[in-house]
């Protein structure tokens, strides 16, 4: 097909992760791949010991601190694994023996979350969004909340199935946030959680690190069978450095915290979110031929999940959107459709390119 685009438009990257990156930062780590700050040396070859590295990672948690005003009595830890590997030290790093934790489950990670949970801990499932097809999220005050709970686990936004949480209740027991795919993306309050953990591969550059934020008074000595590395309190005691961290992943983070910052920061990215969502959600509300079935008050400004009317013209569809530089368009395999994932890099232009593909594909389809 020939697409309806000048010279002008650009190449736009959906991925629900490993997600675009701006091309600026682009552009820097281009620059500084064989001679990181003048030291003569690759980013990639620099000791975790070194001075230079180290200053990096303070000025990394500096800015991250800084963004998301983390109080002074929380730990910025920088860890390996991804958030996969989160859900089974969670429950290893925070619980006591015999102790349980709750879980919201709101669609396919947090379910992955539980499922993780449940090899190490008794779980309590306080609602899901099952009965509904994980088309909407459960109210907190349908929480059945258990009072001796370890802590209280949620999906701050699922990328599978397009839903985010829009406010962060304060419980009696500590709150634990899996944040990966909208970190970063709108302030939050921090004071409210016990623990706030990212992989970065979505907003915060490339895949290999996972953020994990941790209030102090949560940091205890590792069980017997929990290595050492994966150990919030030695890690925290050894600022993240116990063992060799994953440095370029740390040193890409460090270049997407300061393009954020440059740019005013989470309040500014979370007005562009929702613009771009908005953009995109109107137009999918007022077609014939897309339909987003979420429930309007939980969908997420970040992953836009929809599907099409005629279910055999998605394959077209995204055929098709490929060859107009449309690419990373296939939803999640446990619900298909079509899903847009609209992080910090993706400019406004990225959208209102989608949505006049959209409507060219309509016109010629619907």
């Amino acid at each position: 097909m020939a697409c309806i685009y000048s010279e002008q438009s650009g190449h736009y990257n959906f991925a629900a992760g490993p997600a675009m990156l701006p091309t600026d930062v682009l552009a820097q780590i281009r620059e500084e791949i064989q001679d990181w700050r003048g030291s003569g040396l690759s980013i990639l070859e620099q000791p975790f010991t070194s001075s230079a590295f180290k200053q990096l990672m303070a000025e990394t948690d500096a800015d991250l601190r800084a963004l998301l005003e983390i109080p002074s009595n929380y730990r910025v830890l920088f860890m390996q694994g991804g958030a996969s590997a989160q859900f089974g030290l969670l429950p290893l790093n925070l619980l006591r023996p015999g102790q349980g934790a709750d879980y919201l489950e709101s669609g396919h990670w947090a379910r992955k979350a539980i499922a993780e949970g449940r090899r190490h801990a008794p779980v309590n499932v306080i609602a899901s969004g099952a009965d509904q097809d994980f088309t909407a999220l459960p109210s907190p005050a349908h929480w059945r909340l258990d009072p001796l709970a370890g802590y209280c686990h949620i999906t701050s936004n699922e990328t599978a199935n397009g839903l985010q949480l829009q406010e962060f209740p304060a419980l009696p027991v500590p709150l634990v946030v899996d944040m990966t795919s909208d970190f970063l993306t709108r302030p939050v309050p921090v004071e409210r959680f016990g623990v706030i953990y990212a992989s970065t591969q979505k907003n915060l550059g490339a895949a290999g690190l996972c953020v994990v934020i941790v209030r102090d008074d949560l940091l205890q000595a590792p069980p017997a069978g929990l290595p050492a590395a994966f150990s919030y309190a030695v890690q925290a005691e050894q600022q993240s450095r116990f063992n060799t961290p994953p440095t370029f992943t740390l040193y890409v983070a460090a270049l997407m915290l300061r393009w954020i910052k440059q740019r005013g920061g989470a309040e500014t990215m979370a007005t562009a979110a929702r613009q771009r969502s908005a953009l995109l959600y109107r137009y999918i509300d007022g077609s014939d031929l897309y339909h987003c079935p979420q429930k309007i008050q939980d969908r997420s400004s970040i992953n836009v999940c929809f599907q099409l009317a005629d279910a055999g013209l998605t394959e077209i569809f995204l055929d098709q959107a490929e060859l107009c530089d449309l690419t990373h368009l296939r939803g999640h395999a446990a619900f298909g459709g079509v899903r847009a994932s609209l992080y910090n890099a993706m400019p406004v232009s990225g959208v209102q390119q989608l949505v006049d593909f959209m409507a060219d594909f309509e016109q010629r389809h619907g």
